[in-house]
């Protein structure tokens, strides 16, 4: 049998299939076990965002058997806007659209579900390049809702309905004061009920922490661990537990699921058809979180270790294109890496960005400023700012974005802040330098949510350094503290508490500051 599957695999072109789908299992019209698994397959790609390998595999099916209306619905469903990319190009409407076509004229072959679930598609999808994309989400997710209500059993309904509201409310789930909004509520009603009836549904499973991971990291620790423990094989599901452990200060275990994710990652290219954007976004995404779990958990060289693979793959071309902002970043963490390590030497040595890479310039500037400051020259330290300066006020700046999700503008106005509040502090212009690092925080805090965080040194333990080193320490451990219920647990401000203790204790003052075991790590000061 399994020597039949790779010579079919041969022959007809098609995808390979995973060791093992997890518990998964989406009953289908079909009389042939192969094709179900490739639907499974397909299914289970989708809910891990995985779209190009999900196509493949419901593409495997078509060609085994091709009057399987639902497994056309399947490759229709997954070429169409979604959470990670709202735009589509010209040959991917025309793709979906035939697709769908295709699973319309067989949809008498169909069950009654799987009729639902195509007849709902159809609401989703148009041949028209130009069109109102909003509206046709917004029918798409009141047809699944109809579905869900029709087959109250099928929980891949639900969890498809749920997948709908999510990209009509493109994760805004959460009002300010950090209370669910009626559709986050709604959301987690729908996913709870799923996992209620089956705890491993990879899709559930997969959103529940997309929902949660802002405002409560730790409703979804359970979620997490549960996802973690099912061990499917592809890189996104692997990867997602970390975005709780993150939050809630778990970062070996962050930092052993994105090795884990980007092991898999490395098979999945020798096996599967790769393209667009799981090599451009999630292969790199998972690689991002591991480096930015070993920065803010002070493990240096596996930190500088995954800078080097980021930048490895990433295409020098692509970064200049448009979209692709997030790559310019990426180009920079060995540069940032070098940075939250002190490693001042190394950041002098560095090359100078190309002269177009407005944003990567930029950051190098910033570095090489640092690093002059703690070499003690305050003067070379002042023209990498005027340099920094001068490029943060680009106006291109505010059309390089990271994912559409925060600017590279942003991103250098803090930057700017801290460099010109670290210089005046070396100056001992206290004041000036407090005034600035509080603005750099007000605009690091201004940025929108994104894990990793789109700027990846926060600027908190920053400022309380300056007022440590000033005689502050009531102020400083409030900062330290504020830095901790956001990363709880990590290093860098667990030492910075730890100072404030010995300063307190130098100067007579009682306090009761507790301190959790302090990790060996390099501190800002």
């Amino acid at each position: 049998m399994q020597f039949l599957g790779l010579l079919l695999v041969t022959i007809l072109g098609l995808s390979a299939c995973f060791e093992h789908p997890g518990s998964y299992h989406h009953p289908i019209s079909t009389q042939s076990q192969l094709v179900q698994r490739y639907f499974d397959q397909g299914l289970v790609l989708a809910y891990g965002f995985d779209y190009e390998r999900a196509f493949h595999s419901f593409e495997s099916a078509v060609k085994l058997d091709p009057d399987c209306a639902i497994c056309y619905w399947g490759m229709a469903y997954v070429l169409r806007p979604n959470l990670l990319n709202t735009r589509m190009d010209h040959a991917s409407i025309l793709t979906s659209w035939d697709a769908l076509q295709q699973a319309i004229a067989l949809i008498e072959t169909a069950s009654p579900a799987e009729q639902a679930y195509i007849r709902a598609l159809a609401q989703r999808h148009s041949a028209q390049t130009e069109v109102d994309r909003t509206a046709l989400k917004r029918s798409y997710a009141n047809a699944m809702e109809q579905v869900a209500h029709q087959y109250p059993d099928d929980l891949d309904a639900a969890t498809l309905y749920a997948e709908s509201l999510m990209d009509l409310s493109a994760g805004d789930y959460w009002e300010a004061d950090g209370q669910l909004k009626p559709i986050g509520r709604k959301l987690l009603g729908l996913l709870d009920a799923v996992l209620e009836r089956n705890p491993e549904h990879p899709g559930a499973l997969h959103f529940y922490i997309h929902v949660v991971e802002k405002q409560h990291p730790e409703w979804g620790i359970t979620i997490a661990d549960r996802l973690r423990a099912l061990q499917i094989p592809t890189g996104h599901l692997l990867h997602m537990p970390s975005h709780i452990y993150l939050r809630v200060g778990r970062y070996e275990d962050a930092i052993l699921v994105n090795q884990q994710a980007t092991e898999r990652d490395r098979a999945n290219a020798q096996i599967f058809p790769q393209s667009g954007i799981y090599t451009l976004a999630h292969r790199l995404h998972n690689l991002h979180f591991l480096w930015y779990v070993a920065t803010l958990s002070g493990q240096q060289e596996q930190a500088l270790t995954a800078a080097d693979q980021i930048v490895k793959l990433i295409d020098t071309q692509v970064v200049r294109q448009p979209g692709y902002g997030a790559f310019q970043h990426y180009l920079m963490l060995p540069l940032f890496t070098l940075l939250r390590f002190g490693m001042w030497r190394e950041v002098l040595h560095q090359p100078a960005p190309d002269l177009d890479l407005i944003y990567p310039t930029g950051i190098w500037h910033y570095a090489r400023g640092m690093a002059q400051l703690a070499r003690g020259d305050g003067e070379a330290a002042r023209e990498e700012l005027e340099k920094l300066q001068a490029i943060a006020a680009n106006p291109t700046l505010n059309e390089v974005t990271l994912w559409g999700i925060n600017s590279t503008a942003d991103l250098l106005q803090i930057s700017t802040k801290v460099l010109s509040g670290e210089l005046a502090a070396k100056q001992g212009k206290t004041a000036q330098a407090l005034a600035l690092l509080k603005q750099a925080v007000q605009l690091e805090d201004q940025l929108s949510y994104d894990e990793p965080p789109s700027w990846p040194l926060p600027v908190r333990p920053s400022l309380a350094a300056v007022l440590l080193a000033n005689g502050e320490p009531a102020a400083a451990e409030q900062l330290y503290r504020q830095d901790l219920a956001l990363y709880p647990n990590n290093p860098w401000s667990l030492n910075g508490l730890a100072r404030v203790r010995d300063l307190q204790d130098q100067i007579g003052v009682k306090t009761h500051l507790e301190l959790e075991p302090v990790l060996e790590s390099p501190v800002y000061r």
